[in-house]
């Protein structure tokens, strides 16, 4: 008998109402005297409940079931029913246009289902929260977040900027010639903090962090520089340990050849850089066309320099090729050390083929022209023998290009004319010269 109980009642749960009433009220019939106790236990129905499905059973069962459990116009009325002016009262709480009257109700106040249905309370449109997010669905809203669409005034001149930022990466790559994408990523503290993501853990069991995000408690900053080689999708990431500046980022280019660009680019006659207008390789910033122009003339390669314009950082192809997965590869994992900074990045890989090599830049351990510290001026004298080429096609448009050449031999350089013209031309970069 425990048996054919049990399976009844795995077939009960699946029935119908009605028809799982006749099933008990069969089963009660079935047991005889003290059955419909047994099935009120064994179902949690009432007894009552079981009175009308062995009453029902008796009579005898329909021969076909309703479409229809329940009669048609069962249930209590709808709010719209009731009150009609409850919906045009909640649209106008929520209508955008009302927002221009400094007198609304909930003119500054946050619009949540129990606030509304408080405020359409005390109109006299008595409503619960629940009511209120349902006639919500009924008049088309639904929650959304603010959509970055806005862009500022767009100059006549950016078209032009963007067609021929194109044309020089397609002359470049057309001649063999490396093109980067450099850029600096956010800064990170680096030590036991939490790391905006989810990551797939035993449950209940996440990773214990600092509550708190105190600088004290780091055990430092990374400040990741990268330089992604747009022709062969390959990375590069130095990651400095304190400032993000103009040395830093020449620094971090220097590297990039050093150790790969040389092996890949041995013969080539020049290179093409792509920044941002801002930053440690601000467009303004003579510290920035100093150290390059420097590494320029160490190496003995003309390096083109086009900054996009103002506002349009991420047409940048590291933020979205790069910068974009390694945030993907890291998240949710606490960077407790340098080693987990590097090792995450260096282990970031995609579909498309990407691979990133990192070395860490450590302060303590570099000589003392490699300290990256802030504050450092780059004077008007230094820019003295300085060739620096402007691109006057764009020159006079915002984000133009700026070529720097390796130095003249002074047999080669007009007499008096060369020096203080390059001088001149860097020290009044920001006049529209050079990069502005």
């Amino acid at each position: 008998m425990p048996d054919t109980t049990e399976y009844w009642l795995q077939v009960l749960h699946t029935l119908p109402e009605a028809q799982r009433r006749w099933l008990a009220g069969a089963k009660a019939l079935e047991f005889g005297r003290g059955g419909p106790t047994r099935v009120q236990r064994a179902t949690g129905f009432s007894i009552n409940t079981v009175a009308k499905g062995m009453r029902e059973v008796r009579e005898g069962l329909p021969c076909n079931t309703p479409d229809r459990l329940r009669r048609s116009g069962a249930g209590r009325p709808s709010v719209e029913e009731v009150d009609p002016e409850t919906l045009q009262a909640l649209k106008q709480l929520v209508e955008p246009s009302t927002a221009g009257s400094p007198m609304g109700a909930l003119r500054w106040t946050h619009k949540s289902t129990r606030t509304l249905a408080e405020e359409l309370t005390r109109q006299r449109h008595v409503v619960s929260p629940n009511t209120v997010g349902r006639l919500l669905e009924v008049l088309g809203y639904s929650l959304q977040v603010n959509a970055k669409s806005k862009e500022g005034r767009s100059p006549p001149e950016r078209d032009a900027q963007f067609l021929y930022i194109n044309k020089q990466v397609a002359q470049f790559q057309s001649a063999g010639n490396p093109v980067l994408s450099v850029d600096a990523k956010k800064k990170e503290r680096v030590g036991d903090f939490k790391n905006a993501g989810h990551t797939y853990r035993p449950k209940e069991k996440p990773a214990q962090v600092n509550v708190y995000d105190f600088p004290d408690l780091a055990v430092g900053v990374a400040v990741p520089y990268g330089a992604y080689d747009v022709s062969r999708n390959r990375g590069f990431v130095n990651v400095g340990m304190n400032h993000d500046t103009a040395e830093f980022a020449v620094e971090s280019i220097r590297w990039w050849w050093r150790r790969y660009g040389q092996r890949h680019y041995a013969s080539s006659s020049g290179w093409l850089v792509c920044a941002d207008g801002g930053g440690s390789n601000s467009s303004r910033s003579r510290g920035w066309k100093w150290h390059l122009y420097k590494l320029s003339q160490e190496l003995s390669i003309p390096v083109t320099v086009c900054h996009y314009p103002p506002g349009t950082s991420k047409w940048n192809k590291i933020e979205h090729r790069m910068f974009s997965f390694i945030s993907t590869n890291w998240q949710g994992i606490p960077l407790e050390s340098y080693a987990t900074v590097v090792n995450l990045i260096a282990g970031t890989r995609t579909r498309g083929g990407l691979k990133i090599n990192e070395p860490l830049n450590r302060q303590e351990v570099a000589p003392p022209s490699a300290s990256w510290a802030c504050g450092r001026h780059v004077a008007y004298s230094l820019a003295e023998g300085c060739e620096v080429q402007a691109d006057h096609a764009v020159a006079r448009g915002r984000g133009a290009c700026l070529r720097a050449l390796r130095p003249l031999h002074a047999c080669e350089r007009p007499q008096g004319q060369a020096s203080a013209l390059s001088a001149r031309s860097l020290a009044r970069g920001q006049q529209g010269d050079l990069l502005s």
